[in-house]
């Protein structure tokens, strides 16, 4: 069944539930009809008894005494009958264990009418009992119909039910094929687009007119279909920009090693033109292990991870210690809490501080200020310095691997800081202030 098209199963469903409740309507409409037929029959031999005391007899109703009698509903016969003695003589139709029993019957009967079914000669009645009073004698009015007559209504109301519900599955086909083809006919559009994505062939959107489920899992594959085409370009622009920046100090490496290799030294000695060879080789290597480290950080971002705690104090004097003397004529302003413990990975954020504090080496003129501030709930970083203000356009792009301002060297530093605030679920806000560009780091207590 599961391997069958949708809109067949939709169909057979339909179909399968439209059956169940037909034949279960149509069993518990028999056994309904049953027994209201049976209490209609005896409420017609009733109406007959009242019609035929009231007019059939005269004064006195042993003018049809012993006799059967026939009444204008032909199902319903009726016997007069003595109460006491067996007088009736017709045992054809009725036989005299029968009428002596009616007669037992009639002397515990309470009320002057009373209903009771017997088998007779194999056949079912039913019969009420009425018993009529003269002055010289009481009667019993036996008045009875046959089974075959409740039989004969049930079958006849039984077979137009069933034509009834015949027509109504035959007629319901028609409109559960269209339901069933409407159902699934989106989800075989979305189908193909899916199999168009998977071959990376997603220039089409995918257009959905309806806010159902199927209309929400159009709007999610859409979704997706977008997000691929942005991870292609980037994955595109990252390959360019990588092999771009590779490139250069390459380029350079193998153009100053070929002009030593001719004796001639671009930096007027041998000794220079090393240093420029080593400089280039350093840059690449750098560029080489922030591309590791970001790829690495990528992986780290789909697994389960466990943290330590370590002390943020003594994290940032390590890297301040290292890095301040790249810059010598710069101020350092430090104010820092001691003690204060972080839970995560002290490798990436020693990583990440030095990350930032290079950007702020390179763009700051006199002084730098990093102070850490903890409350119950976070810990708060901030390091300012006192260059330019970040162009606006480059504020909400600065995450953004090879993304570089004018003093920019990689454009990798804050793409992995920003993938190691998320492995930490931490936050970092980029603004321009009064004094230069600040950087404030949020970190929530775990």
């Amino acid at each position: 069944m599961k391997n069958k098209s949708l809109a067949f199963q939709i169909w057979t469903v339909i179909c399968g539930i439209l059956l169940t409740v037909s034949i279960l309507l149509m069993f518990l409409f028999s056994n309904t009809l049953r027994n209201f037929f049976t209490n209609e029959i005896y409420t017609n031999i009733e109406n007959e008894q009242h019609v035929l005391t009231q007019y059939g007899f005269s004064d006195s109703p042993d003018r049809g005494f012993g006799g059967n009698s026939r009444s204008a509903n032909r199902y319903v016969q009726h016997v007069l009958l003595p109460e006491k003695g067996t007088v009736y003589q017709n045992p054809q139709i009725l036989p005299d264990p029968f009428i002596s029993k009616v007669q037992k019957l009639a002397k515990k009967q309470d009320s002057a009418s009373k209903r009771y079914s017997e088998t007779v000669n194999g056949q079912h009645i039913f019969f009420v009992l009425k018993k009529i009073s003269t002055q010289d004698e009481t009667f019993l009015l036996l008045s009875y119909a046959l089974d075959s007559y409740r039989d004969d209504l049930s079958y006849t109301l039984f077979k137009q039910l069933f034509f009834i519900l015949a027509v109504v599955i035959l007629l319901s086909w028609i409109p559960s094929i269209w339901l069933a083809k409407y159902l699934s006919r989106p989800l075989v559009t979305l189908e193909k687009h899916v199999k168009r994505i998977s071959k990376q062939d997603w220039d089409d959107p995918v257009i959905v007119d309806r806010e159902d489920e199927i209309g929400k899992l159009g709007h999610t594959i859409e979704d997706m279909r977008q997000k691929l085409i942005q991870k292609d370009e980037t994955e595109r622009t990252l390959l360019q920009n990588i092999s771009h920046d590779l490139k250069t100090p390459v380029m350079v490496i193998r153009g100053y090693t070929q002009s030593i290799k001719d004796g001639i030294y671009p930096k007027g000695d041998l000794e220079n033109t090393i240093q420029v060879i080593e400089g280039e080789a350093e840059k690449l290597e750098k560029k080489i292990k922030d591309l590791l480290y970001l790829t690495k950080l990528d992986y780290l971002l789909k697994q389960e991870r466990h943290y330590g705690t370590f002390n943020i104090q003594e994290v940032i004097e390590e890297v301040v210690e290292r890095l301040r003397w790249s810059k010598k004529e710069l101020d350092w302003k430090i104010d820092l809490e001691e003690e204060t413990v972080m839970t995560g990975d002290q490798e990436q954020w020693s990583k990440l501080l030095e990350n930032v504090l290079e950007n702020q080496i390179r763009y700051a003129e006199t002084l730098i200020e990093i102070t850490v501030k903890s409350t119950k709930k976070q810990i708060m970083i901030t390091i300012r310095n006192d260059g330019p203000h970040i162009e606006e356009e480059m504020l909400s792009s600065l995450y953004e691997p090879f993304n570089k301002g004018k003093k920019g060297e990689f454009g990798i530093g804050l793409s992995i800081v920003k993938r190691i605030l998320t492995l930490h679920h931490a936050d970092m806000t980029i603004r321009n202030d009064q004094t230069g560009v600040c950087y404030s780091i949020s970190v929530p207590r775990n």
